[in-house]
């Protein structure tokens, strides 16, 4: 009799029938990538042997006549399998890779470099008759990337759509809130492709009195959390605030375990650079701390300057009969030096400085006042407003790109003076300078340009140090320039 009184006065939520697990849910899914990933790799392969043999196209080339498109089979089948096994599948194989097509693209981009010169050398070494053809494998690449990249984009926006993400979302439970937790049910709520649902919260202790602010339903107290995991088929739970004792995040997580249920903890002492966040072992002890980023590793370094030195040759030499003729334009509205230099700060805070066609009077700082240019700023010369629109002005910086003091994608880097009053206003601000600035950035493409909002560059500063890949760098480049075009 007891028990059927307690029972009924449960909240309608601790007594909802259990649902299964999402993560059983995924399981079709990505069954269905893994087999259709093999099918259209493999299909590539084959049709790149027929085009090669079965067509016109064995013509060409000593010997590819007397060779029938069925001989090249088991390349097919072993240049599938080598695919497959060159996939990293941790980023390929989860619903993050296969939601979001552009977390999986550099992994996959990567697997498909690799294969072409592994297959290329394996060909060769395990080769039982002819040499293989090198037009083949170099269409197989072709027609097996492109095929397997419109396969993917396919399959993300059919998982993406809300009938199905859906039922593959993880269920979230976050104990206690913070501001961190903010941020995050904020972006969930905000991308449809996420693979996450919160499902509510508890309080992390009595004393808690955190509130989420309508982002996330109470769904009881700390002490009703072993029946929530149950009847809210929690996937996840996120601690979000540390109790008042580690008695009681041990006893979360020892819950956790049991259940099976996945548990997580938002380091609130960290606020930068999370995805960089490494458990490692020190002389048998766990730490947490901040790894290396991408560009802390030598040879992404070499890399990036190796670009660098190609693309600064080749902008400073496009670029050199424009800087002639609009310092001639400039030199002509007001006589005195054409190039501009300014002290700007670099990697480390290192000091350097940066070249730009004057745009501006020779007396533009006569007040020693230093800060950025207003709207219809009066000390700006006529051609320096149409320079500065289009950028014109920072053309020379192409130099500063092949003196090692930039690079073609960075941080803009900012005058001294305004880096001592930003670093103690913006949160996080000097941890951007960690790399080399920048020509153009992913907080420029993004709308970060100018008198605009700091917080919002610094963010996507830090987020272009935390994903760099040369990729991303290409990608930048060319939104840059599809952003000038449109201005047009």
């Amino acid at each position: 009799m007891i028990d059927q009184v307690l029972t009924a006065t449960k909240p309608a939520l601790l007594r909802a029938a259990p649902k299964l697990r999402s993560r059983r849910a995924s399981t079709p899914v990505l069954l269905t990538a893994m087999v259709g990933d093999t099918a259209v790799l493999f299909i590539a392969m084959v049709l790149s042997s027929w085009l090669r043999f079965g067509t016109s196209l064995a013509r060409f080339g000593v010997g590819a006549a007397a060779v029938h498109w069925t001989d090249y089979l088991y390349r097919a089948a072993f240049g599938t399998l080598l695919f497959i096994l060159l996939l990293p599948h941790r980023k390929v194989y989860d619903l993050q890779g296969i939601l979001r097509m552009r977390q999986a693209l550099p992994a996959i981009l990567r697997a498909a470099l690799t294969w072409l010169l592994a297959f290329m050398a394996l060909s060769y070494l395990l080769r039982t008759g002819r040499e293989i053809s090198r037009i083949y494998v170099l269409m197989a690449f072709t027609l097996a990337t492109s095929g397997f990249l419109l396969w993917r984009a396919l399959l993300a926006q059919v998982a993406a759509s809300e009938a199905v993400v859906h039922r593959l979302r993880e269920r979230i439970l976050f104990v206690g809130w913070s501001p961190q937790a903010t941020s995050l049910a904020r972006a969930l709520a905000a991308d449809r492709r996420n693979p996450y649902e919160v499902v509510g919260y508890v309080p992390s202790g009595e004393h808690d009195r955190s509130e989420p602010c309508g982002l996330a339903r109470r769904l009881g107290g700390a002490e009703d959390l072993a029946e929530l995991l149950q009847q809210q088929a929690v996937d996840l739970v996120i601690l979000a605030q540390l109790g008042p004792s580690t008695e009681e995040t041990v006893r979360v997580a020892s819950l956790c375990e049991k259940e099976m249920v996945d548990f997580k903890v938002i380091p609130n002492c960290f606020e930068i650079l999370l995805s960089c966040l490494q458990l490692q072992s020190v002389s048998g002890v766990p730490v947490l701390g901040v790894s290396h980023l991408a560009l802390d590793y030598p040879l992404n370094v070499m890399v990036k300057r190796a670009v660098d030195l190609v693309g600064g040759f080749v902008g400073l030499l496009l670029s050199a009969p424009i800087i002639a003729a609009f310092g001639l334009m400039v030199y002509s509205e007001d006589p005195g030096p054409i190039i501009y230099r300014q002290r700007r700060l670099g990697r480390d805070g290192t000091p350097f400085w940066i070249y730009k066609i004057r745009s501006m009077k020779l007396d533009a700082e006569k007040d020693g006042k230093v800060g950025w240019t207003v709207k219809n700023d009066p000390r700006r010369l006529r051609v320096g407003a149409f320079m500065r629109r289009w950028n014109i002005d920072e053309l020379p910086q192409f130099w500063n790109v092949l003196s090692g003091e930039m690079s073609l994608v960075g941080p803009r880097p900012e005058r001294p003076e305004l880096i001592k009053v930003f670093k103690e206003e913006i949160s996080h601000y000097n941890a951007r300078h960690q790399i080399k600035p920048g020509l153009t950035g992913w907080a420029q493409v993004n709308g970060f340009r100018g008198d605009t909002d700091l917080n919002g560059r610094v963010r996507c500063d830090l987020y272009y140090m935390e994903n760099w890949s040369v990729l991303l760098d290409f990608q930048i480049m060319l939104m840059t320039f599809c952003k000038r075009a449109n201005a047009c």
